[in-house]
């Protein structure tokens, strides 16, 4: 790692090295859960055009239901996910899962844009159970198995992305975008049921005091220069993942494509290269090579938006752009969450909650400028504005790391007086 943290003591663990506390059975049950969880964030992102006109409102408009769920998110993770470190996970996580379904519904029916976003907004704060689990998960594995767990846990959550957008689009072909949140909804309950008998025993982790709790979030980030670092790379990357799939839509849906909902969504079945980058990026970390992964990722966020831009009239080099991109976005995340889980085991719901709410101010800073870019100068300037966010990840990186080679220069000379 190119930053040191103040706070990295190894904490002892009576467990066999490599053990994980948890079966293989229960850490998929926790990827299939976030799965779920988090594809309520992205449902709406193939629906746009069928939203808007739906509603009879602008493409900007119908957009800002990406923007509000991710700003819900965000909310959620500031406000909801330290929870994680104060009460039982095993109730709090159906718990939420039922709130989630209420808001869900309440999309289904609403009659008018305010309503809707309004609702959104809901969807967003209750998604953020797919971000108590992955904490939750990381607690019950050992050290020498938590990137592994951890990048399983994501491969389930990076899937339930990409699927909501075929699943999504399809439903609405059958039955509308009203009945893509009805069916949301009931999975949600479901799932509620499943992991109300099924999650392992959490107990709370501190005893602060929920305003206690909230700062110690903020403080924590003051003083963990891993996870500033981090926090900034998750995201820009973030960002650069908005800005194509919140502007992709519209690119498909007109010339030179004309695709229909359904269409569109399978286009989120290229990003399972994704998921599978996020199984590799665990295992990877734990064997200590996060620094070449975070290299080589930054990098790709930038290039990828040479073939995407092309996309713009050749279908070959949008899907090339599209595989590149996601591999490049879920690779560093995991990175990203392998080397913060590190840092203070008692607090990983806080350090998530930094983290994670850092990534999705990011992407929602993505998502609102991807519209107004593609009105602007079409699909060009939104190759520029996703390529600007991906050149800005390699740069913050190599300057960490030059920072850090001039540390251990500096360290190096001074032990050698």
């Amino acid at each position: 790692m190119p930053v040191r943290s103040r706070h990295t003591t190894p904490v002892p663990t009576d467990e066999p090295v490599g053990t994980p506390r948890i079966g293989h059975g229960t850490v998929w049950l926790f990827a299939v859960a976030t799965g779920v969880c988090v594809a309520n964030l992205y449902y709406s992102q193939p629906l746009l055009d069928a939203i808007a006109s739906g509603l009879r409102i602008s493409h900007s408009a119908a957009a800002l239901t990406v923007t509000l769920t991710q700003l819900g998110y965000a909310a959620g993770l500031i406000t909801l996910l330290p929870l994680g470190d104060l009460l039982n996970r095993r109730r709090l996580v159906p718990v939420m899962a039922i709130g989630t379904a209420c808001a869900l519904a309440a999309m289904a029916a609403a009659p008018s844009a305010p309503l809707l976003l309004a609702a959104a907004v809901a969807v967003g704060l209750g998604a953020t159970t797919a971000q108590v689990l992955v904490p939750y998960a990381a607690d019950l594995a050992t050290d020498a198995e938590r990137g592994k767990v951890v990048g399983t846990v994501m491969s389930g959550l990076l899937l339930g992305i990409l699927l909501a957008r075929t699943v999504a689009g399809y439903l609405a072909e059958l039955g509308g975008w009203r009945t893509v949140y009805v069916v949301a909804a009931v999975a949600m309950v479901l799932l509620a049921g499943a992991l109300w008998f099924r999650l392992p025993a959490a107990p709370a982790r501190t005893g602060l005091r929920y305003p206690a709790l909230l700062a110690s979030t903020a403080r924590i980030l003051r003083e963990e220069p891993v996870l500033r670092l981090r926090a900034v790379l998750g995201a820009l990357a973030f960002a650069v993942f908005s800005v194509l799939w919140t502007a992709l839509t519209f690119l498909l849906s007109g010339a030179p494509y004309h695709y229909g909902d359904g269409t569109i969504g399978l286009f989120g079945l290229l990003g399972a290269a994704g998921a599978l980058a996020a199984s590799a990026a665990g295992r990877i970390a734990d064997r200590g090579h996060a620094t070449a992964a975070t290299t080589v990722t930054s990098v790709l966020l930038a290039l990828s938006w040479l073939p995407l831009w092309l996309g713009g009239h050749r279908l070959s080099g949008l899907l090339i752009g599209v595989v590149v991109l996601d591999l490049a976005v879920q690779g560093l995340h995991v990175t990203n969450q392998s080397q913060v889980y590190r840092l203070r085991p008692e607090a990983r719901s806080r350090i998530n909650s930094a983290y994670m709410t850092t990534y999705f101010i990011g992407g929602a800073i993505g998502s609102s400028l991807a519209p107004v870019a593609y009105d602007a100068g079409g699909w060009t300037a939104v190759s520029v504005l996703g390529a600007a966010f991906g050149a800005a990840s390699a740069v913050v990186w190599a300057a960490a790391c030059l920072t850090a080679r001039r540390h251990r220069a500096r360290a190096a000379g001074s032990g050698g007086e």
